[in-house]
């Protein structure tokens, strides 16, 4: 009977994780849907979908975005991938700082990115000026597809750097000198052995930077200016200042999901075809950089995350600078932290904080009995359950602010401009990440440790919380910090979702960068900074690593 009973506990466990998915997500989805086909008369009707696809100026919008989104992951994995050989073939000098700086870079929000190339090589910017005024150079506009090119490759193949890092290491180093007496060696060798080992890691990486560009709003509504993007036209539908179409907003959003879902499968496809397993007996060992090829990759990679980095160096040195709206003048001051103290600071952290911290608990909590249900109590219900919560992965912000804001923007629910709602929103969003960091550490762990502790006279819940989730808790944690570092610079869903009561520092920073006031921003967006900069040394120091598993 005890037996049984213990069975039941992780059932009613499964079926309340369910009904918290079905009512937080599929049913915002299923409004979402509903929206799109249902006339404000109540009558079914296609006409929103067709007024899509009627007008070229909205599906240029797709195309706009699939051709950044193709182009910023392809630069991005062409980027990424030679820093990670180079940082997990040879003694880089410098190496833990040039991944800390990757990681922080990857870590901040994009659009800050997109402020910041605005302010070197904007038509004002420093850069432009000087190269101008000294030596008459006229750079091309920063604006366009262009310059979303090149803030997201910037912010986005650290990305990659991260992913293959992990991958490299899992190389064994006794296939990389039987390659070698076979004669395979160099360039030859990168390509027919270590990336043809690392294509799973790489279609991977390549489907995280691809979703992640595809979503990314503050970007392309910073530097877009003609060219306009899906999320950017979804925002503008819903909430912009020409008039507002839900119906229309809630067609689009589908229109997203359809496009990232059909990208998604096409990589599960693709990664099934090279699915094999590897473990690294023999871990690679780390060459010296000699001759005009070490300086070569030393400057590869100090240049290229230098530039990447250069970004965020500027904002802190702006928000130091005396600044009137949109103009800096010479000169020195705290002005831009104390106008920022006058403009919701103290509320801004505060928000950012108690959001994050009560996502992340719950996002933890979550990810944990998912982890345990999918891998140690595997059934269709845990696997339904696994990939529902998988949804969010492959659906961009903006999607599930409008799914959310409509499903609980009225009565009986009501949740619009409260706190409830964002963190929900984090949650769904930001769930992801651990849950497959997690469910990844589990799958190491042998189940006869839990089974020792069992026929020692341990009870299967004491195994779990005693011995099962400390075991985990590299995996855990590595999960939790890319939840907290995405749940801290959020915009896409919070855009939607904030007012001033849940305001937090990422939107305080996209609202002053908005307003054309310039300095506040920069104060803002250093702040920002610095908190995602704590929360990444916090980790390593935590996890006693130098990396984190993605």
């Amino acid at each position: 009977m005890t037996k049984k009973r213990k069975l039941e506990v992780w059932t009613v466990v499964s079926l309340v994780l369910l009904a918290a998915f079905v009512f937080f997500l599929v049913y915002p989805m299923f409004g979402l849907l509903k929206e799109s086909v249902i006339s404000p008369e109540g009558e079914f009707t296609l006409e929103q979908f067709q007024k899509f696809f009627s007008k070229d100026y909205y599906t240029g919008t797709i195309v706009n975005s699939m051709k950044v989104t193709v182009t910023v992951t392809a630069v991005s994995l062409l980027l990424g991938i030679p820093i990670a050989y180079f940082y997990s073939f040879y003694k880089i000098k410098g190496a833990k700082l040039l991944f800390v700086l990757s990681i922080l870079c990857s870590m901040s929000a994009p659009f800050i990115g997109a402020y910041s190339w605005i302010m070197l090589l904007g038509r004002s910017g420093a850069i432009t000026v000087f190269l101008k005024d000294v030596f008459g150079i006229t750079l091309g506009s920063i604006y366009g597809f262009k310059g979303i090119l090149i803030v997201q490759s910037l912010k986005f193949f650290p990305l990659v750097f991260i992913y293959m890092n992990g991958a490299f290491k899992n190389i064994d180093n006794t296939l990389m000198e039987a390659s070698a007496n076979m004669g395979c060696t160099g360039v030859r060798r990168l390509f027919n052995i270590v990336l043809a080992l690392s294509m799973p890691t790489i279609l991977a990486a390549g489907l995280m930077v691809f979703m992640q560009a595809f979503a990314d709003f503050g970007t392309p509504m910073l530097l877009g200016e003609g060219f306009q993007t899906f999320p950017v036209l979804i925002y503008n539908q819903y909430l912009g200042e020409t008039g507002r179409d839900y119906n229309f907003a809630a067609a689009l959003a589908v229109i997203a999901i359809f496009v990232t879902a059909v990208v998604f499968f096409f990589q599960k496809w693709a990664t099934n075809r090279y699915k094999f397993s590897m473990n690294a007996l023999h871990p690679v060992e780390k060459k010296e950089c000699k001759g005009i090829g070490g300086i070569l990759m030393h400057l590869y990679c100090y240049v290229l995350v230098a530039v990447a980095f250069m970004p965020q160096l500027y904002i802190i040195y702006l928000s130091f600078r005396n600044c009137s709206g949109a103009i800096f003048k010479p000169g020195f001051s705290l002005g831009n932290y104390e106008q920022a103290v006058k403009k919701l600071l103290a509320r801004s952290i505060g928000n950012t904080a108690l959001l994050g911290v009560i996502a992340l608990a719950i996002i933890i909590v979550i990810a944990v009995l998912i982890a345990y249900l999918v891998v140690r109590r595997s059934s269709a219900l845990n696997n339904a359950i696994d990939t529902i919560s998988m949804l969010p992965y492959i659906m961009p912000g903006a999607v599930i602010g409008l799914a959310l804001l409509m499903a609980f923007g009225k009565k009986p629910f009501a949740l619009t401009g409260t706190l409830v709602i964002m963190v929900i929103s984090f949650v769904i969003r930001r769930l992801p990440y651990t849950i497959r960091s997690a469910t990844a550490t589990l799958m190491q762990i042998s189940l006869s440790i839990e089974e020792a502790a069992i026929s020692l006279g341990a009870s299967k819940l004491k195994t779990f919380m005693k011995i099962t989730v400390p075991m985990m808790a590299n995996g855990i944690l590595s999960g939790a910090i890319l939840s907290w570092v995405a749940i801290v610079t959020e915009l896409s869903s919070s855009i939607i979702l904030y007012n001033n009561k849940s305001i937090t520092l990422t939107m305080s920073t996209y609202v002053a960068i908005t307003r054309g006031n310039y300095g506040l921003a920069a104060a803002f967006a250093t702040i920002l900074t610095v908190v995602t900069t704590i929360s990444l040394l916090a980790y390593l120091k935590i996890s006693k690593s130098e990396d984190i598993n993605l």
